[in-house]
C-alpha cells in the first residue's frame, strides 16, 4: 500500500474522508475495520454524518432500526484514536432534518406545511432542538477539533411568512446567524471550531460574511470535475471561493470518492472521482486551503434511495486518498489501486462486492436502455402504421426480461457477499429501491403485450 504514495509529507494538511451513515449503514465490526482502510489510505480526518445511526437519547424518535448503541459510539471514537483518525461529526441544523421533522409532534417546526426538509429557524424551540442534537453528540465525542453543523440546500429557507418579512427587514445572513449564532459560540466556548457548507451564504452580505468568519470556518462543495469549471454565474464558481477569501474566511474543499455519480449509480465512475479530485488538490494547494474531505454519500437526503456501498467502492477510495496526500494519481493508475488493495485482509472481500455491484449495475443499465428502445417503438407503431410489421418491439421485451433475470441473480449474489457487512435490513432495501421498478415495468409491458397480441 505504502509504495502508492509518493511524497514524505502531504500536500494537503487534513485529508478527510466522509463516513454517510444514512444509507447502507456498515455493522458495527466493519465500521471499526473501515477506520483501518482510512488509515492505511492516508486519510486523517472522518466527517461522521451519524443521522438516524446515532444513539439520540434527546428523542428515541430519532434513531433508526439498525442503530449502534452507546458503547460502541465509544469504541468508534476510541478505536479512531488509536488509528490517528481525527472525528468530525455532522450533525444538521437547517435543512436535510426529513430524519428529526418527520416525526409526529415536529409540524410547528417546518419552514413549510408538509415538507420536512426543512427547519423554520424562528419557531419556537427550533435552535434549542439543534442544541440538544449537538449536546447529544457532544457527550459521546471526545477531543473534538471541529464540528461540522450542516447547513447546506435548505431550498425553502426565507418562504415562511415570519422568516420571509424578518429576512426582508434584516437579510438572509442574518436570519442564518441568529438561528446558529448560538450554537456556533457555545462550540468555540469549548474549544471546537465549527463548520458549515458553503452553499446557502452565496447571496450574503459582506458584512455577514465577516460575522460567520469570527466563529466557523466553510466547506466548499464540488462534485463534478474541476472545480474551478464552473460558469462565474453559479454558487460553486470560483468567484464564490474569491470572494469568502476576500472577507477573510477560512475555506475547506469538499469532493467525492463516491456517491456523486447519480443516486442509482452501484458503482462510482472512477474517472469523474478522479478528475474532480485531481482538481481539488490543486484548488486546495494555490489557495491554501485548510482540508479537503472526499464524500461518500450514502443517501442525497433521509428520503432518497440509497447511493452505493463502501465495500464495493474501496478502489476509488485509496485513489482518492493518494490524490490528496501526493496531489497527483498514483503511478499506474487504479490497476495499481486494485494491485495495492489485494494486501489489505478484505481484499478477496472487495472483489467479490464490486463484481456483484457490477453485474448488477451492468444488467439494470441494459434494462432501462431497452425500456426506452421498447417504448420508442412501440410509439412509432401506433402513430406510424405504416412502419409496422416489425419484429423490434418484441425483441425489445425479450430483452428486458433477460436482462433483469440478471439483475435478480446478481441481487443473490450481493446477499451473500454484503452478509457480514451491512445489516440485512440495508441490503433489502438496497436490492428493492433498484430491482422493483424494473419488475413494476415488466409487469406493464408484459399486460400492453398481452393486449396488443389480442387486437
Amino acid at each position: 500500500m505504502d509504495t502508492l504514495f509518493t511524497r514524505t509529507e502531504p500536500v494537503i494538511p487534513i485529508r478527510g474522508v466522509h463516513l454517510d451513515l444514512k444509507g447502507v449503514p456498515p455493522t458495527f465490526e466493519r465500521l471499526l475495520e473501515l477506520l483501518k482502510v482510512f488509515a492505511a489510505c492516508r486519510y486523517n480526518a472522518v466527517l461522521v454524518e451519524w443521522e438516524d445511526q446515532f444513539p439520540w437519547r434527546v428523542d428515541q424518535a430519532f434513531r433508526g432500526p439498525t442503530c449502534y448503541t452507546l458503547d460502541q459510539v465509544r469504541q468508534f471514537h476510541a478505536a479512531a484514536a488509536e488509528a490517528g483518525l481525527e472525528i468530525i461529526p455532522l450533525v444538521q441544523c437547517l435543512g436535510h432534518l426529513e430524519w428529526v421533522l418527520s416525526p409526529p409532534g415536529r409540524e410547528h417546526l417546518l419552514e413549510v406545511p408538509g415538507k420536512t426538509d426543512v427547519l423554520n429557524p424562528l419557531a419556537p424551540g427550533a435552535r434549542e432542538l439543534i442544541e440538544s442534537l449537538v449536546n447529544d453528540v457532544l457527550k459521546l465525542s471526545p477531543n473534538l477539533k471541529h464540528f461540522h453543523l450542516g447547513g447546506d440546500e435548505a431550498w425553502t429557507f426565507g418562504t415562511h411568512p415570519d422568516t420571509k418579512a424578518y429576512i426582508e427587514k434584516h437579510g438572509k445572513g442574518q436570519l442564518y446567524l441568529k438561528h446558529v449564532g448560538p450554537i456556533l459560540e457555545m462550540l468555540n466556548e469549548k474549544g471546537i471550531r465549527p463548520i458549515l457548507w458553503h452553499d446557502m451564504m452565496s447571496e450574503w452580505d459582506d458584512q455577514a460574511l465577516r460575522d460567520i468568519n469570527r466563529h466557523a470556518d466553510l466547506m466548499f462543495w464540488w462534485y463534478a470535475d474541476h472545480p474551478d469549471k464552473v460558469s462565474s454565474h453559479h454558487h460553486f464558481s470560483p468567484t464564490s471561493r474569491k470572494r469568502f477569501h476576500a472577507q477573510g474566511i477560512t475555506l475547506w474543499g469538499a469532493s467525492a470518492y463516491k456517491g456523486a455519480d447519480g443516486q442509482s449509480a452501484d458503482l462510482p465512475n472512477i474517472e469523474a472521482r478522479q478528475r474532480n479530485n485531481l482538481g481539488w488538490a490543486e484548488v486546495a494547494q494555490r489557495e491554501n486551503l485548510k482540508g479537503v474531505v472526499a464524500t461518500g454519500w450514502s443517501r442525497y437526503s433521509h428520503h432518497r434511495v440509497q447511493n452505493e456501498p463502501i465495500d464495493g467502492s474501496l478502489d476509488s477510495l485509496l485513489n482518492v486518498g493518494v490524490i490528496l496526500h501526493d496531489g497527483k494519481a498514483p503511478e499506474g493508475g487504479i490497476d495499481a489501486c486494485l494491485s495495492a488493495l489485494a494486501n489489505l485482509p478484505e481484499a478477496k472481500c472487495f472483489a467479490a462486492c464490486h463484481a456483484a455491484l457490477k453485474k448488477l449495475q451492468e444488467a439494470r443499465a441494459w434494462v432501462w436502455r431497452n425500456v426506452q428502445e421498447r417504448e420508442e417503438s412501440l410509439w412509432l407503431e401506433e402513430h406510424r402504421p405504416e412502419r409496422r410489421g416489425t419484429t423490434c418491439s418484441g425483441v425489445s421485451l425479450e430483452h428486458i426480461l433477460g436482462n433483469l433475470e440478471k439483475a435478480e441473480t446478481a441481487a443473490v449474489e450481493i446477499r451473500d457477499v454484503f452478509k457480514q457487512l451491512l445489516p440485512s435490513v440495508w441490503i433489502e432495501e438496497y436490492l428493492e429501491e433498484r430491482i422493483e421498478p424494473m419488475r413494476r415495468i415488466r409487469e406493464r409491458l408484459q399486460d400492453k403485450q398481452k393486449i396488443r397480441e389480442r387486437e
